[in-house]
């Protein structure tokens, strides 16, 4: 029991300290590691989406401290999104994920590939599409990535991420911020919810998950606050090319 949750609390540190950093991927390490303990997927994505919350919770806390987040733009990620995540995690629990999951790597992979060989990319804040168009248009892609948030397993914050400064022209710091607080809080809350309405939770283990999502979030925040843009873009192609991989090689594993 006490190397259980200690293996637990590393993992999670490790994998919502990235997360914090990158802007998304916390399912990269932490939900293997919990099918790896014996979990059943249904059990184990709960459970990870609960203690994602936490992420965003200590994450939230240093950006809402250090960083100038428009409350406007805020509602309006929200907006978009939430009906999204709501509806991708009905579906979860219904769908076989094979397929999905190698689309969704190779995409994510695609992500990765993308920044890395865009040197400049999120590098300036350089606002666009804020027409009513660009904002409908932007809102139909959030929608989206909020079903895939809500019905998949592993980095789809990284998507709104690369949306935000892609579309939007946001740079990489702010885009993590945004990322981290509303998908970390709200859109993972939302998520987590729908599916514990569904399946049960792994409670006993929660504790442990929460306090190293926590410190982990607000680790990350810390440490891409004070370096930068040029530190945080590194980590998202990483981080990003890792999770696309991880769901490639999942698939080709059970098969």
């Amino acid at each position: 029991m006490i190397f259980e949750h200690l293996l637990l609390a590393v993992i999670s540190l490790i994998a919502n300290t990235l997360s914090s950093l990158a802007g998304g991927g916390a399912g990269l390490l932490q939900l293997p590691a919990l099918l790896f303990l014996g979990l059943p997927f249904p059990i184990a994505l709960a459970t990870h989406k609960i203690a994602s919350i936490f992420l965003g919770v200590g994450a939230g806390l240093n950006h809402w401290q250090n960083s100038k987040l428009s409350i406007g733009f805020s509602l309006f990620i929200l907006a978009t999104g939430l009906p999204g995540v709501v509806i991708g995690a009905s579906w979860v629990l219904a769908i076989p994920d094979q397929a999905a999951n190698i689309a969704l790597g190779i995409l994510t992979i695609s992500l990765a590939l993308y920044s890395f060989f865009k040197p400049s990319l999120g590098q300036m804040h350089d606002e666009k599409h804020r027409d009513i168009t660009g904002m409908l248009l932007g809102g139909a892609g959030l929608l989206l990535i909020g079903v895939l948030n809500g019905s998949l397993t592993s980095g789809t914050g990284l998507f709104v991420t690369i949306w935000l400064v892609r579309w939007f022209g946001l740079d990489y710091k702010q885009a993590v911020a945004y990322t981290l607080v509303l998908v970390g809080l709200f859109w993972n809350g939302s998520g987590a919810l729908t599916l514990a309405l569904q399946t049960d939770v792994k409670w006993s283990w929660l504790p442990v998950l929460i306090v190293a999502s926590f410190i982990g979030g607000y680790l990350g925040a810390h440490w891409g606050r004070i370096k930068g843009n040029q530190l945080i873009k590194r980590a998202f192609e990483i981080i990003t090319f890792l999770t696309g991989l991880s769901l490639i090689l999942k698939v080709a594993l059970s098969a």
